[in-house]
């Protein structure tokens, strides 16, 4: 993990970066703009969501960046709303063309609900086998919702998206889907700003002259997470990139370990439910 387009290998064989660029909250021309700056920066994946409200802006962003398309991986979410089978295949077709992508890199059932997600499962196993997908997964998914899924599916996620940080490293999901070869993925990684004035991840930082958004970030790498941090100042996505030229200590890696509260800013997935 030395350089912005270092990759996992996902359980298909399909590689995915480490590091990518989240577009949550981010709409109209600050998430076009956004998307600009993070490629030419190096960064060479991109998250978004259909609820997110910003397909069209980032793949416009893309096709203007010269970036070559087989150098790019991009991933989007199937919304609760449209959870279901056939809906599903609908919502695919239009995130599809709101992107001006023929194929989507990572396609994800973005929030398990109650009951829906084994039929919409199903919908990205048929847009996986027919071509359309290059990787399926989920987000959001606890261990039992993974189990229950596996149970009556024909292909392993190859992604698990969940609100994973130093307040909130989900150690049993880590451990899970570790064994199961499911690639684990942190959203709001930064805990939106609120570990920045944490003392042990400042200790650490100054060690490395680096900011506390730069340690959380390697700690997630160096523990095999995909990591995918949202901003539009443009200084700071190129800031969140730096990552690459130093490497925290084991004993390093447990003192963040450590900051564990179980602590969410998001909403528990057993929480939501539709």
């Amino acid at each position: 993990m030395k350089h912005i387009t270092d990759c996992t290998i996902l359980n298909n064989g399909v590689t995915m970066p480490w590091l990518g660029f989240g577009t949550y909250q981010a709409k109209g021309q600050e998430v076009y703009e956004a998307v600009k700056v993070a490629l030419k920066a190096g960064y060479r994946s991109i998250d978004t969501a259909a609820i997110y409200g910003n397909e069209a802006e980032v793949g416009k962003a893309i096709a203007e960046s010269g970036v070559a398309r087989d150098e790019l991986f991009v991933t989007t979410k199937v919304w609760n709303d449209d959870q279901g089978y056939e809906t599903t295949l609908q919502a695919f077709e239009e995130s599809r063309k709101n992107l001006g992508l023929d194929v989507i890199d990572l396609y994800l059932i973005h929030w398990p609900g109650q009951d829906k997600y084994k039929d919409t499962w199903k919908a990205l196993e048929r847009l996986y086998e027919e071509g359309s997908v290059r990787a399926i997964g989920v987000s959001n998914f606890h261990v039992h919702h993974l189990k229950d899924l596996m149970k009556d599916s024909h292909v392993v996620p190859a992604v698990n998206q969940v609100e994973l940080h130093p307040s909130l490293i989900q150690q049993e999901l880590q451990d899970f889907c570790g064994a199961q070869n499911i690639q684990l993925e942190a959203w709001s990684p930064l805990m939106r700003g609120k570990l920045n004035d944490n003392t042990t991840i400042l200790g650490i930082a100054q060690k490395y002259g680096k900011t506390p958004a730069q340690i959380i970030l390697r700690w997630d790498i160096q523990n095999k997470i995909v990591t995918i941090p949202k901003s539009v100042t443009p200084s700071r996505i190129r800031e969140n990139a730096g990552i690459f030229d130093f490497v925290l200590t084991p004993d390093e890696l447990k003192q963040i370990d450590s900051l564990n509260g179980n602590k969410r800013i998001g909403t528990d997935p057993d929480k939501l439910i539709f």
